[in-house]
């Protein structure tokens, strides 16, 4: 099975020449009233072999369970046409795409032109590649680059975000590379997408980064970690992460979508029916 970095760069190569043309629903006030609740929506990527089989049936699946949002991963050869033909038919909207860094703005342009055309929000780049996050001073440069990349999905009338993984929590020279960008990035121009496991098997706290951070984190992956030290990902909530606690915070700190994900689930269709199954009973 594909790692992630292995599926982007298949991904990277596959939409370089594509043609341009739940029972949780977003209006729905939160236990205490206030902001809307979050609606719990599904990364793409956790069922990218049914979709790779199926694309239109494994859409038609994940709505029946529940879903009412995703995040793509890859579209499996389909035109932003296609894709948001296909989202229309099963009920489903797509406020995020997960991608590859772009090689230059040219290739940055032809994405969000993909992205508005299939009608996503934003663009969220996913994984960054050894080289490019070596040592602190290329981190200053990673988030550099991600302002340009933001301000100019920003004149496309789109938004920029980044997904985290573990590697930004390691300490080097006093600070982390997830600080590092957390502080040199504009959040008028790039927003995080806290990936809530990740950040755990990092050995930090993502309530620390909510509370201390707030309207950093648009959007939050959902999925769960046994205790320390293994850490292993599992669904959401057969692990030891406060999921009523965390979405409540983030509710406050101005999250608008949260995506269940599980990189390597045995079985995808009961991997995120279980998810939903556990946060659409939770009150928060």
């Amino acid at each position: 099975m594909h790692t992630r970095r292995e599926f982007l760069a298949t991904l990277a190569r596959s939409t370089a020449g594509l043609s341009l043309l739940g029972c949780l629903r977003p209006s729905s006030l939160g236990a205490s009233g206030g902001a809307p609740r979050i609606p719990i929506g599904l990364q793409l990527y956790t069922v990218r072999s049914l979709m790779a089989r199926d694309f239109d049936g494994t859409l038609a699946r994940v709505a029946d369970i529940g879903y009412r949002e995703v995040e793509f991963a890859g579209y499996f050869g389909r035109t932003p046409a296609q894709v948001r033909e296909a989202l229309a038919r099963h009920g489903l909207r797509a406020p995020s795409t997960h991608i590859a860094l772009p090689a230059d703005d040219a290739a940055w342009a032809r994405t969000l032109e993909e992205a508005k055309a299939i009608g996503h929000d934003w663009v969220t780049i996913a994984w960054l590649d050894a080289p490019l996050r070596s040592a602190p001073a290329d981190w200053a440069r990673v988030a550099d680059r991600f302002n340009h990349l933001g301000r100019l999905a920003t004149e496309a009338g789109l938004h920029f975000a980044y997904h985290n993984h573990d590697f930004e929590f390691a300490h080097v020279a006093g600070t982390t590379m997830f600080d590092t960008l957390l502080e040199r990035t504009d959040p008028k121009l790039v927003g995080i997408e806290m990936d809530v496991y990740w950040v755990t098997k990092g050995g930090s706290d993502p309530s620390w980064y909510l509370r201390h951070y707030p309207g950093r984190f648009p959007m939050l992956h959902l999925k769960d970690a046994t205790a320390a030290p293994e850490r292993r990902m599992v669904d959401v909530g057969a692990g030891t992460i406060d999921w009523a606690a965390l979405l409540t915070l983030a509710r406050g700190q101005g999250t608008s979508h949260a995506f269940v994900e599980h990189d390597q689930p045995a079985d995808p269709l009961a991997s995120i029916r279980a998810s939903y199954s556990y946060l659409s009973r939770l009150t928060y």
